[in-house]
């Protein structure tokens, strides 16, 4: 959920910026009854029609503009998703470590079920042998 909220936030201070150099998007964008999560929905949607897996920075920001823009544009369902960000996100300490006790769990989980597995299999069972009756020459006879 991390890529997909730093996401929501680059889209909003893009076009926090655009407003402040642009006169006729400020107008719209002040106007707008469209949240940012209309907008980002708008991107979702526009991007699962188009079939591509990657967009430029620019194109993007470019639908979120679109969406502003076009107040009478559909803008779809909400979209249960997730984005992949290619910027760099910084963790706070908290965030690092509390991701540090969820690998180190998976890691001691991971070796629990090898031991488990491990000692869980039949072990190969070593051949009985028939005690062997000696046969004697002179069996059943008297002497």
């Amino acid at each position: 959920m991390k890529g997909t909220d730093h996401f929501k936030e680059l889209i909003k201070n893009y076009l926090d910026n655009r407003a402040k150099e642009d006169e006729l998007f400020r107008a719209k964008y002040e106007t707008t009854t469209r949240t940012i999560d209309d907008v980002v929905n708008y991107i979702f949607h526009a991007v699962q029609q188009s079939g591509c897996c990657g967009f430029s920075d620019m194109e993007v920001f470019a639908m979120a503009v679109h969406a502003i823009d076009e107040p009478d544009l559909e803008i779809g369902k909400p979209m249960d998703c997730n984005v992949v960000v290619n910027h760099h996100i910084e963790l706070t300490e908290e965030e690092k470590a509390e991701q540090r006790a969820i690998a180190l769990k998976r890691y001691q989980e991971e070796e629990m079920r090898k031991l488990q597995q491990r000692n869980s299999r039949p072990k190969a069972a070593k051949p009985q042998s028939k005690p062997i009756q000696e046969l004697s020459l002179f069996q059943g006879m008297e002497l």
